[in-house]
């Protein structure tokens, strides 16, 4: 018994379908697309090294640090957060719009971070920042 092509199945044989290595390129493409903004999410830099100085604070910034124990600090000296309202006050009425630079630990409580801000809202400062490392 014998098996005989015919002429249609001969001609279907030379033509390669180009359909699935399409699919599979836009894959593997995909994959290197995905891969590479994984693994170099910056760029890279070696950013030059200059001889300027750093610009002191200018005078009328106040800090006030809160430490992981709802402590309260002007500058370095504890305080209260009536004594804070108390300074605060005063040093709007001077007639300066100081800003004030607050240094929370992350450990700290948000409710002191935020009756800190209501406090220095009331004295009627509104340059607040937040400074991080």
């Amino acid at each position: 018994m014998a098996f005989q092509l015919s002429d249609d199945n001969i001609q279907s044989m030379n033509e390669m379908n180009l359909i699935p290595l399409i699919d599979i390129m836009l894959v593997l493409m995909i994959i290197f697309l995905l891969t590479a903004t994984v693994l170099n999410p910056t760029v890279p830099l070696d950013l030059p090294k200059t001889s300027a100085l750093i610009n002191e604070q200018p005078p009328e910034a106040i800090q006030i640090s809160i430490d992981k124990d709802a402590g309260i600090f002007w500058d370095s000296d504890p305080i209260s957060m009536e004594e804070l309202g108390v300074r605060l006050q005063q040093q709007s009425g001077a007639g300066k719009d100081p800003s004030v630079l607050l240094r929370a630990d992350k450990e700290s409580r948000y409710e002191t971070v935020a009756q800190v801000l209501a406090v220095a809202s009331q004295a009627g400062l509104s340059k607040i920042a937040f400074v991080n490392e």
